[in-house]
């Protein structure tokens, strides 16, 4: 796994659930979205 610290981006995947709106993250991005030190991209996984 690369270091947030180090890096210029981090890139992670979401999934869109039928029965809620919006995107579903995990763990991983979840915390990183609130502890990287870099900008977070987050990308929807197609179904």
């Amino acid at each position: 796994m690369a270091r947030p610290a180090a890096a210029d981006l981090v890139i992670v995947g979401a999934w869109r659930r039928q029965d809620h709106f919006g995107l579903q993250l995990g763990r991983v991005a979840h915390t990183l979205l609130h502890h990287a030190q870099c900008p977070v991209a987050v990308v929807p996984q197609h179904a």
